[in-house]
């Protein structure tokens, strides 16, 4: 099945990125957050958890006459007064969290499915009855019976919500065992589904496509993959794959990812690595000199698409694996036209340097090398 053209990305690192250990937003950080995700083209944005109280209650309300710039959804405990007090904010979009396998029944509510069933056709009526549209979970798919979860998405269905979240709560599944559970609800269930994924495994993102592949019409991201344990689907990653491996562009200012990505770092206290897909400082940085040459005759040798592209600057760094070119395109820079004769020694020292730093070596640093190379021939 190809991934159909209405899906919709719904960030989360309002809620599920802000439960990432140790990372706590204020006020303030969640709404420039929110700001810099609607003006990037974000539609949909979960923006926490209004049974928290304090300032994350006082975020949320500042958000309610916001709702005309993006759908935002405010997340529950399956709870009827919860629930119920979103509504009277006035929020139109609520999200109701329920577990389905039995090991979560038990462990984390203390009920069984009974009550599961009866609570979520309960909740969802009484916030379709107020005009909200629905979001409501399936927790812990990967420990589920699917023939139940297909029971479940039909109660739920037939309730009236909007959308089944499919949630790999525990990043369980393999890319082949979430797009089937997404496959089985959606051959069974009218509703529209959306992908949760974790990445304990390292597979958020391919999950997350194999979900849409699948039938999947939403889907969760947050920046920088940031969420419990390993995290979440990182949004710049699945936002560039969809549209330059899969056609599928969701109207998001990709040249607007990497500020998107520092802001976000900033106020986790946890830098982006630099190796980080689209977004790290690493991924339009060439050293070698086989990737330089290359790269001076034509920069889509090594690079997949164009820096511009998604916010991000081609860099050259001069280290142990460099090679003449780039040497010489170094010196250039610094306003030098280099002697031919004196590069291989410039290249030595510069390796050289390299491993005594134990990383690059600076433009500046180069020149004086090539300075002492000058002084040395000419002695």
């Amino acid at each position: 099945m190809s991934i159909r053209h209405d899906i919709v990305l719904e960030d989360t690192t309002l809620r599920d990125g802000e439960q990432t250990p140790g990372v706590a937003f204020s006020k303030e950080t969640k709404t420039k957050i929110l700001n810099s995700l609607i003006e990037a083209g974000v539609s949909s944005v979960e923006i926490g958890i209004p049974a928290m109280g304090g300032e994350e209650l006082d975020f949320i309300r500042s958000c309610v006459d916001r709702q005309d710039e993006a759908r935002l959804v405010v997340w529950h405990r399956g709870v009827r007064a919860d629930v119920e007090r979103s509504l009277d904010m006035g929020f139109k979009s609520v999200h109701i969290g329920l577990p389905t396998s039995e090991g979560h029944l038990k462990a984390s509510v203390r009920k069984d499915r009974t009550w599961l069933l009866a609570t979520a056709k309960d909740l969802v009526h009484m916030a379709k009855d107020r005009g909200a549209f629905v979001s409501i979970s399936a927790e812990d798919i990967a420990r589920t019976e699917i023939s139940f979860l297909q029971e479940y998405a039909g109660v739920v269905h037939e309730a009236g919500a909007d959308r089944l979240r499919l949630s790999d709560t525990v990043g369980l599944l393999s890319p082949e065992g979430y797009g089937e559970r997404v496959a089985a609800v959606v051959s069974t269930a009218g509703i529209d589904v959306q992908c949760h994924a974790h990445n304990d495994f390292g597979l958020a993102t391919a999950n997350t496509i194999a979900g849409l592949k699948a039938g999947a019409r939403y889907f969760h991201v947050t920046v920088n993959a940031i969420g419990e344990r390993a995290g979440m689907a990182d949004l710049a990653q699945v936002v560039v794959a969809l549209k330059k491996l899969y056609d599928r562009d969701l109207g998001i200012d990709l040249s607007k990812l990497k500020e998107m990505s520092t802001l976000v770092a900033q106020a986790a206290n946890h830098p982006v690595l630099p190796w980080q897909p689209v977004t790290g400082d690493n991924v339009f940085a060439h050293e070698s000199g086989i990737h330089a040459n290359g790269m001076f005759r034509d920069t889509s040798s090594f690079e997949p698409f164009p820096p511009e592209h998604v916010g991000g600057e081609r860099r050259y760094i001069l280290g142990k694996h460099s090679g003449r070119a780039l040497v010489a395109w170094a010196l250039e820079q610094q306003g030098i036209e280099p002697q031919e004769e004196l590069l291989p020694h410039c290249l030595d020292e510069v390796r050289a340097l390299s491993i005594r730093l134990g990383g690059a070596v600076s433009q500046e640093q180069l020149v004086e090398i090539y300075r002492n190379a000058q002084v040395t021939v000419a002695a």
